[in-house]
Protein backbone atom coordinates (compact mmCIF):
# COMPACT_ATOMS: atom_id res chain seq x y z
CA UNK A 1 0.00 0.00 0.00
CA UNK A 2 1.34 3.77 -0.41
CA UNK A 3 0.96 5.69 2.70
CA UNK A 4 1.80 9.20 3.20
CA UNK A 5 2.60 11.01 6.74
CA UNK A 6 2.05 14.68 7.02
CA UNK A 7 4.60 15.78 9.67
CA UNK A 8 7.74 14.63 10.25
CA UNK A 9 7.01 14.84 14.78
CA UNK A 10 7.21 12.13 16.98
CA UNK A 11 3.98 11.11 15.98
CA UNK A 12 4.22 11.51 11.78
CA UNK A 13 8.15 9.61 11.92
CA UNK A 14 7.27 6.65 14.12
CA UNK A 15 4.08 5.84 12.53
CA UNK A 16 5.96 6.33 9.17
CA UNK A 17 8.92 4.36 9.95
CA UNK A 18 7.25 1.51 11.26
CA UNK A 19 4.00 0.65 8.36
CA UNK A 20 7.24 0.09 6.40
CA UNK A 21 8.81 -1.71 8.19
CA UNK A 22 6.00 -4.30 7.84
CA UNK A 23 5.69 -3.88 4.09
CA UNK A 24 4.07 -0.52 3.16
CA UNK A 25 5.51 2.53 0.95
CA UNK A 26 5.62 5.16 2.71
CA UNK A 27 6.22 8.45 2.28
CA UNK A 28 6.56 11.74 5.51
CA UNK A 29 5.91 14.64 4.07
CA UNK A 30 7.10 18.04 6.01
CA UNK A 31 6.61 21.57 4.90
CA UNK A 32 10.06 22.45 6.62
CA UNK A 33 12.84 21.82 3.49
CA UNK A 34 15.71 21.87 5.84
CA UNK A 35 14.24 18.91 8.14
CA UNK A 36 13.63 16.68 5.00
CA UNK A 37 17.00 17.26 4.11
CA UNK A 38 18.24 16.14 7.11
CA UNK A 39 15.96 12.98 7.50
CA UNK A 40 17.08 12.12 3.72
CA UNK A 41 21.06 12.33 5.27
CA UNK A 42 19.91 9.94 7.86
CA UNK A 43 20.01 12.95 11.04
CA UNK A 44 16.59 12.55 12.92
CA UNK A 45 14.98 15.30 14.53
CA UNK A 46 14.08 13.26 18.04
CA UNK A 47 15.80 10.52 20.05
CA UNK A 48 13.67 7.19 20.16
CA UNK A 49 15.69 3.99 21.12
CA UNK A 50 15.77 2.02 18.00
CA UNK A 51 13.83 4.66 15.58
CA UNK A 52 17.18 5.32 13.50
CA UNK A 53 17.55 1.31 12.92
CA UNK A 54 14.38 1.52 12.01
CA UNK A 55 14.28 4.44 9.51
CA UNK A 56 17.99 3.30 7.99
CA UNK A 57 16.63 -0.06 7.44
CA UNK A 58 13.67 1.12 5.16
CA UNK A 59 14.97 4.28 3.57
CA UNK A 60 17.51 1.24 2.55
CA UNK A 61 15.09 -1.18 1.32
CA UNK A 62 13.37 1.76 -0.82
CA UNK A 63 10.23 1.86 1.44
CA UNK A 64 10.50 5.02 3.76
CA UNK A 65 11.20 8.67 1.94
CA UNK A 66 10.80 12.17 2.54
CA UNK A 67 9.61 14.81 0.78
CA UNK A 68 8.17 18.68 1.20
CA UNK A 69 6.05 18.28 -1.89
CA UNK A 70 2.69 17.06 -0.85
CA UNK A 71 0.94 17.51 -4.09
CA UNK A 72 3.34 15.25 -5.86
CA UNK A 73 3.77 12.21 -2.84
CA UNK A 74 -0.51 11.80 -3.14
CA UNK A 75 -0.83 10.66 -6.82
CA UNK A 76 -1.20 7.34 -5.96
CA UNK A 77 -1.73 6.90 -2.26
CA UNK A 78 -4.25 4.73 -0.34
CA UNK A 79 -4.21 6.34 2.65
CA UNK A 80 -2.88 10.24 3.98
CA UNK A 81 -2.35 10.52 7.50
CA UNK A 82 -2.02 13.95 9.49
CA UNK A 83 0.09 14.12 11.80
CA UNK A 84 1.26 17.90 12.51
CA UNK A 85 1.01 19.58 16.30
CA UNK A 86 -2.16 20.24 17.56
CA UNK A 87 -0.89 22.93 20.57
CA UNK A 88 -2.80 24.19 22.82
CA UNK A 89 -4.25 27.72 22.84
CA UNK A 90 -3.78 30.07 25.89
CA UNK A 91 -7.89 28.41 27.71
CA UNK A 92 -6.10 24.90 27.49
CA UNK A 93 -7.70 23.52 23.94
CA UNK A 94 -6.22 22.43 20.88
CA UNK A 95 -5.10 24.71 18.19
CA UNK A 96 -6.40 22.87 15.34
CA UNK A 97 -5.08 25.93 12.68
CA UNK A 98 -2.57 23.35 11.16
CA UNK A 99 -4.57 20.34 10.67
CA UNK A 100 -6.91 22.62 8.68
CA UNK A 101 -4.20 23.63 6.54
CA UNK A 102 -3.21 20.34 5.65
CA UNK A 103 -6.61 19.07 4.79
CA UNK A 104 -7.32 22.24 2.51
CA UNK A 105 -3.83 21.65 0.77
CA UNK A 106 -5.14 17.73 0.40
CA UNK A 107 -8.29 18.61 -1.05
CA UNK A 108 -6.66 21.05 -3.42
CA UNK A 109 -4.36 18.32 -4.60
CA UNK A 110 -7.06 15.60 -4.60
CA UNK A 111 -6.91 13.38 -7.80
CA UNK A 112 -8.54 10.07 -6.64
CA UNK A 113 -10.57 8.17 -4.13
CA UNK A 114 -8.11 7.97 -0.32
CA UNK A 115 -8.92 7.92 2.85
CA UNK A 116 -7.83 10.51 5.20
CA UNK A 117 -6.85 10.18 8.70
CA UNK A 118 -6.54 12.27 11.60
CA UNK A 119 -3.31 10.97 13.37
CA UNK A 120 -2.59 13.70 15.59
CA UNK A 121 -4.33 13.77 19.34
CA UNK A 122 -7.11 15.86 18.16
CA UNK A 123 -10.78 16.90 20.13
CA UNK A 124 -14.22 15.51 19.07
CA UNK A 125 -15.56 17.50 16.27
CA UNK A 126 -11.75 17.34 14.52
CA UNK A 127 -12.58 15.22 11.44
CA UNK A 128 -15.88 16.56 10.78
CA UNK A 129 -13.63 20.03 10.66
CA UNK A 130 -11.35 18.05 8.37
CA UNK A 131 -14.57 16.70 6.27
CA UNK A 132 -15.55 20.41 5.54
CA UNK A 133 -12.69 21.64 5.40
CA UNK A 134 -11.53 19.17 1.88
CA UNK A 135 -15.42 19.40 0.84
CA UNK A 136 -15.08 23.21 0.68
CA UNK A 137 -11.77 23.09 -1.76
CA UNK A 138 -13.15 20.17 -3.72
CA UNK A 139 -16.29 22.38 -4.47
CA UNK A 140 -13.80 25.29 -5.29
CA UNK A 141 -12.39 23.01 -7.49
CA UNK A 142 -16.18 22.06 -9.23
CA UNK A 143 -14.51 18.68 -8.45
CA UNK A 144 -16.67 15.61 -6.89
CA UNK A 145 -13.85 13.05 -5.84
CA UNK A 146 -14.78 10.83 -3.20
CA UNK A 147 -12.91 10.42 -0.44
CA UNK A 148 -13.47 9.63 3.82
CA UNK A 149 -12.41 10.96 6.46
CA UNK A 150 -11.08 8.61 9.76
CA UNK A 151 -9.76 8.69 13.32
CA UNK A 152 -6.38 6.68 14.48
CA UNK A 153 -5.79 8.13 17.74
CA UNK A 154 -1.93 7.11 18.88
CA UNK A 155 -1.26 5.05 21.92
CA UNK A 156 2.66 5.50 21.86
CA UNK A 157 4.79 6.09 24.94
CA UNK A 158 7.94 8.13 24.55
CA UNK A 159 11.38 6.08 24.89
CA UNK A 160 8.81 2.31 24.05
CA UNK A 161 6.96 4.00 20.89
CA UNK A 162 8.25 1.25 18.71
CA UNK A 163 7.59 -1.70 20.83
CA UNK A 164 4.17 -0.19 21.29
CA UNK A 165 3.22 0.64 17.27
CA UNK A 166 4.72 -3.08 16.33
CA UNK A 167 3.17 -4.86 19.19
CA UNK A 168 0.40 -2.13 20.81
CA UNK A 169 -2.56 -3.07 23.05
CA UNK A 170 -5.14 -2.28 20.34
CA UNK A 171 -5.75 -0.24 17.02
CA UNK A 172 -8.51 1.83 17.60
CA UNK A 173 -9.93 2.93 14.27
CA UNK A 174 -13.00 5.97 13.80
CA UNK A 175 -14.80 4.76 10.29
CA UNK A 176 -18.04 6.13 9.03
CA UNK A 177 -18.01 3.76 5.60
CA UNK A 178 -17.28 0.15 4.72
CA UNK A 179 -14.62 1.41 1.87
CA UNK A 180 -12.50 2.90 4.66
CA UNK A 181 -12.79 0.60 6.73
CA UNK A 182 -11.55 -2.00 4.36
CA UNK A 183 -8.59 0.30 3.49
CA UNK A 184 -7.43 0.54 6.94
CA UNK A 185 -7.94 -3.04 7.67
CA UNK A 186 -5.56 -3.46 4.66
CA UNK A 187 -2.75 -0.98 6.51
CA UNK A 188 -2.81 -2.40 9.94
CA UNK A 189 -3.14 -6.28 8.48
CA UNK A 190 0.33 -7.33 9.64
CA UNK A 191 -0.54 -6.21 13.65
CA UNK A 192 -3.63 -8.33 12.87
CA UNK A 193 -1.83 -11.37 11.77
CA UNK A 194 -0.02 -11.02 15.28
CA UNK A 195 -3.66 -11.07 16.85
CA UNK A 196 -3.99 -6.98 17.72
CA UNK A 197 -7.15 -6.06 17.74
CA UNK A 198 -8.69 -3.10 15.21
CA UNK A 199 -10.89 -1.69 17.34
CA UNK A 200 -13.78 0.12 14.59
CA UNK A 201 -15.93 2.52 16.58
CA UNK A 202 -17.70 6.18 15.58
CA UNK A 203 -15.33 8.74 14.84
CA UNK A 204 -16.52 11.10 17.98
CA UNK A 205 -15.70 8.01 20.22
CA UNK A 206 -12.18 7.32 18.87
CA UNK A 207 -11.08 11.02 18.93
CA UNK A 208 -12.86 11.15 22.52
CA UNK A 209 -10.74 7.70 23.50
CA UNK A 210 -7.31 9.48 23.39
CA UNK A 211 -8.32 12.29 25.42
CA UNK A 212 -10.01 9.65 28.08
CA UNK A 213 -7.35 7.06 28.05
CA UNK A 214 -4.43 10.18 29.02
CA UNK A 215 -6.78 11.95 31.57
CA UNK A 216 -7.14 8.43 33.29
CA UNK A 217 -3.59 8.06 33.40
CA UNK A 218 -3.06 11.50 34.46
CA UNK A 219 -5.84 11.03 37.43
CA UNK A 220 -3.99 7.62 38.55
CA UNK A 221 -0.52 9.75 38.55
CA UNK A 222 -1.41 12.86 40.46
CA UNK A 223 -3.77 10.07 42.74
CA UNK A 224 -0.18 8.32 44.14
CA UNK A 225 1.36 11.58 44.25
CA UNK A 226 -1.41 12.63 47.01
CA UNK A 227 -0.98 9.65 48.52
CA UNK A 228 2.51 9.98 48.82
CA UNK A 229 2.15 13.61 50.47
CA UNK A 230 -0.47 11.74 53.21
CA UNK A 231 2.32 9.01 53.77
CA UNK A 232 5.09 11.49 54.41
CA UNK A 233 2.57 13.41 56.82
CA UNK A 234 1.08 9.79 58.29
CA UNK A 235 4.57 8.01 58.37
CA UNK A 236 3.19 5.79 56.29
CA UNK A 237 5.25 3.84 53.08
CA UNK A 238 3.97 5.06 49.61
CA UNK A 239 5.78 1.93 48.11
CA UNK A 240 3.96 -0.47 50.68
CA UNK A 241 0.39 1.18 50.14
CA UNK A 242 0.63 0.84 45.78
CA UNK A 243 1.60 -2.97 46.65
CA UNK A 244 -1.45 -3.35 48.59
CA UNK A 245 -3.66 -1.59 46.01
CA UNK A 246 -1.75 -2.85 42.74
CA UNK A 247 -2.93 -6.48 43.78
CA UNK A 248 -6.39 -5.59 43.30
CA UNK A 249 -7.18 -6.74 40.17
CA UNK A 250 -9.92 -3.90 39.48
CA UNK A 251 -6.85 -1.52 40.08
CA UNK A 252 -3.74 -3.22 38.77
CA UNK A 253 0.06 -1.07 38.81
CA UNK A 254 0.39 0.47 35.87
CA UNK A 255 0.58 4.52 36.73
CA UNK A 256 0.90 4.03 40.41
CA UNK A 257 3.95 5.48 40.91
CA UNK A 258 4.46 8.60 42.96
CA UNK A 259 7.10 11.21 42.19
CA UNK A 260 7.82 14.85 41.42
CA UNK A 261 4.80 14.56 38.60
CA UNK A 262 3.69 14.17 34.80
CA UNK A 263 5.34 15.93 32.12
CA UNK A 264 5.74 15.84 28.19
CA UNK A 265 3.99 16.69 25.27
CA UNK A 266 0.66 14.35 25.87
CA UNK A 267 -0.76 14.13 29.49
CA UNK A 268 -0.61 17.99 30.72
CA UNK A 269 -1.63 18.71 27.14
CA UNK A 270 -4.67 16.32 26.66
CA UNK A 271 -5.69 16.80 30.39
CA UNK A 272 -6.08 20.63 29.71
CA UNK A 273 -8.15 20.02 26.23
CA UNK A 274 -10.47 17.51 27.84
CA UNK A 275 -11.35 20.10 30.31
CA UNK A 276 -11.94 22.51 27.54
CA UNK A 277 -13.82 20.56 25.48
CA UNK A 278 -15.99 19.50 28.79
CA UNK A 279 -16.31 22.98 29.33
CA UNK A 280 -17.87 23.57 26.21
CA UNK A 281 -20.49 21.18 26.49
CA UNK A 282 -21.30 22.61 30.13
CA UNK A 283 -19.71 19.15 31.80
CA UNK A 284 -18.03 20.02 35.31
CA UNK A 285 -14.20 19.38 34.82
CA UNK A 286 -13.31 20.21 38.11
CA UNK A 287 -11.91 16.45 38.87
CA UNK A 288 -9.62 17.38 35.80
CA UNK A 289 -8.75 20.57 37.29
CA UNK A 290 -7.50 19.18 40.49
CA UNK A 291 -5.51 16.68 38.45
CA UNK A 292 -3.75 19.25 37.40
CA UNK A 293 -3.72 21.37 40.53
CA UNK A 294 -2.00 18.28 41.97
CA UNK A 295 0.81 17.74 39.25
CA UNK A 296 1.93 21.52 39.07
CA UNK A 297 2.41 21.24 43.04
CA UNK A 298 4.59 18.28 42.77
CA UNK A 299 6.70 19.60 40.71
CA UNK A 300 7.69 21.95 43.37
CA UNK A 301 7.80 19.32 46.29
CA UNK A 302 11.47 19.09 46.12
CA UNK A 303 11.73 23.04 45.40
CA UNK A 304 10.44 23.08 48.96
CA UNK A 305 11.84 20.86 50.44
CA UNK A 306 15.37 21.72 49.75
CA UNK A 307 14.56 25.32 50.47
CA UNK A 308 13.47 24.18 53.95
CA UNK A 309 16.49 21.85 54.84
CA UNK A 310 18.90 24.70 53.88
CA UNK A 311 16.56 27.63 55.61
CA UNK A 312 16.84 29.61 52.30
CA UNK A 313 18.34 28.53 49.10
CA UNK A 314 20.84 32.02 48.60
CA UNK A 315 24.20 31.05 47.27
CA UNK A 316 23.55 27.50 47.41
CA UNK A 317 24.49 24.99 44.46
CA UNK A 318 22.26 22.63 43.60
CA UNK A 319 22.99 19.63 41.28
CA UNK A 320 19.90 18.19 38.78
CA UNK A 321 20.23 14.93 37.48
CA UNK A 322 17.72 14.09 34.54
CA UNK A 323 15.90 16.96 32.22
CA UNK A 324 14.16 14.61 30.20
CA UNK A 325 10.38 14.42 31.27
CA UNK A 326 11.38 10.78 31.51
CA UNK A 327 13.92 8.45 30.34
CA UNK A 328 14.68 7.16 27.04
CA UNK A 329 13.81 10.80 25.50
CA UNK A 330 15.03 13.96 24.53
CA UNK A 331 11.67 15.39 25.19
CA UNK A 332 11.74 18.10 27.80
CA UNK A 333 8.53 19.61 26.78
CA UNK A 334 6.33 20.21 30.71
CA UNK A 335 9.65 18.49 32.16
CA UNK A 336 9.79 18.70 36.09
CA UNK A 337 13.00 19.80 35.46
CA UNK A 338 12.30 22.35 33.40
CA UNK A 339 9.99 23.83 36.66
CA UNK A 340 12.23 23.77 39.01
CA UNK A 341 15.40 24.69 37.84
CA UNK A 342 14.16 28.26 36.98
CA UNK A 343 12.33 28.47 40.32
CA UNK A 344 15.48 27.34 42.33
CA UNK A 345 17.89 30.18 40.45
CA UNK A 346 15.09 32.46 41.36
CA UNK A 347 15.30 32.31 44.65
CA UNK A 348 18.84 32.12 45.00
CA UNK A 349 20.56 28.94 44.27
CA UNK A 350 22.87 28.26 41.16
CA UNK A 351 21.85 25.18 39.45
CA UNK A 352 24.03 22.23 37.30
CA UNK A 353 22.14 19.62 35.11
CA UNK A 354 22.98 16.85 33.90
CA UNK A 355 20.89 14.61 31.10
CA UNK A 356 22.20 12.18 29.03
CA UNK A 357 20.55 13.14 25.90
CA UNK A 358 18.57 16.13 26.42
CA UNK A 359 20.63 18.88 26.96
CA UNK A 360 20.22 20.54 24.27
CA UNK A 361 16.48 20.08 24.13
CA UNK A 362 16.75 21.93 27.68
CA UNK A 363 18.96 24.53 26.23
CA UNK A 364 16.51 26.02 23.72
CA UNK A 365 13.75 26.60 26.45
CA UNK A 366 16.14 27.64 29.51
CA UNK A 367 18.71 28.95 28.21
CA UNK A 368 22.02 29.39 29.89
CA UNK A 369 20.08 29.84 33.21
CA UNK A 370 22.28 26.92 34.79
CA UNK A 371 24.93 25.15 34.11
CA UNK A 372 25.49 22.14 31.79
CA UNK A 373 27.52 19.01 32.43
CA UNK A 374 29.24 16.40 30.49
CA UNK A 375 28.15 13.55 32.59
CA UNK A 376 26.37 12.84 36.16
CA UNK A 377 30.03 13.15 38.56
CA UNK A 378 30.57 15.98 37.30
CA UNK A 379 27.34 17.61 37.85
CA UNK A 380 28.47 16.77 41.33
CA UNK A 381 31.16 19.09 41.66
CA UNK A 382 30.90 21.26 44.74
CA UNK A 383 27.18 21.06 44.94
CA UNK A 384 25.11 21.33 48.64
CA UNK A 385 22.28 18.97 46.80
CA UNK A 386 21.23 16.75 44.39
CA UNK A 387 17.63 16.71 42.98
CA UNK A 388 17.08 13.54 41.03
CA UNK A 389 14.91 14.48 38.74
CA UNK A 390 14.82 11.51 35.82
CA UNK A 391 15.07 7.79 36.26
CA UNK A 392 17.55 7.15 33.76
CA UNK A 393 19.33 3.79 34.17
CA UNK A 394 22.55 5.08 35.21
CA UNK A 395 21.27 7.24 38.04
CA UNK A 396 19.93 4.05 39.71
CA UNK A 397 22.89 2.52 41.37
CA UNK A 398 25.52 5.58 41.99
CA UNK A 399 28.29 4.82 44.03
CA UNK A 400 27.91 6.97 47.17
CA UNK A 401 31.45 7.03 48.33
CA UNK A 402 32.45 9.18 44.70
CA UNK A 403 29.17 10.93 45.31
CA UNK A 404 30.44 11.87 48.77
CA UNK A 405 33.78 13.06 47.31
CA UNK A 406 32.60 14.99 44.29
CA UNK A 407 29.59 17.46 46.61
CA UNK A 408 30.49 19.85 49.33
CA UNK A 409 27.14 18.75 51.09
CA UNK A 410 25.51 15.58 51.73
CA UNK A 411 21.64 15.84 51.22
CA UNK A 412 20.04 13.76 48.42
CA UNK A 413 16.28 14.26 46.99
CA UNK A 414 15.13 11.53 45.02
CA UNK A 415 12.28 12.18 43.23
CA UNK A 416 11.18 9.37 41.61
CA UNK A 417 12.30 6.96 44.78
CA UNK A 418 14.88 4.92 42.41
CA UNK A 419 17.64 5.63 44.74
CA UNK A 420 19.23 3.38 47.76
CA UNK A 421 18.29 5.32 50.88
CA UNK A 422 20.48 2.76 53.00
CA UNK A 423 23.98 3.48 51.26
CA UNK A 424 23.25 7.11 50.81
CA UNK A 425 22.75 6.96 54.79
CA UNK A 426 25.83 4.65 55.35
CA UNK A 427 28.31 7.53 53.66
CA UNK A 428 26.38 9.92 55.87
CA UNK A 429 24.05 11.47 53.84
CA UNK A 430 20.41 12.66 54.12
CA UNK A 431 18.38 11.04 52.25
CA UNK A 432 14.57 12.51 51.17
CA UNK A 433 12.27 10.59 48.85
CA UNK A 434 8.88 10.85 48.06
CA UNK A 435 5.89 9.35 50.05
CA UNK A 436 8.29 7.31 51.72
CA UNK A 437 9.19 8.08 55.05
CA UNK A 438 12.47 7.60 54.65
CA UNK A 439 13.91 11.19 55.62
CA UNK A 440 17.29 9.87 57.65
CA UNK A 441 19.67 12.17 59.36
CA UNK A 442 23.41 10.82 58.96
Amino acid sequence: MKIVMIGTGYVGLVTGSCLADVGGMVTCVDVDESKVERLQRGELPIYEPGLSEVVARCVARGRLSFSSRLTDVLRGADAVFICVGTPPKEDGSADLQYVEAVARQIGSALEHYMVVVTKSTVPVGTAALVKRALSEELVARGSDIEFDVASNPEFLKEGAAISDFMKPDRIVIGAESDRARAVLSQVYRPFVLNGHPIQFMDIPSAELTKYAANAMLAVRISFMNLVAQMCDELGADVTSVRQGIASDPRIGSQFLYSGIGYGGSCFPKDVRAMVSTGMGVGIDMSMLDAVEDINDRQKMLLVDRVDREFGGLQGRHIAMWGLAFKPNTDDVREAPALAMIPELVRRGATVTAYDPVAAEQAKLYMGDICMYASDAESALAGADALILATEWPEFRNPDPSLMAAQMKGRLVLDGRNVLDGASLRAEGFTYISIGRNQKVEA
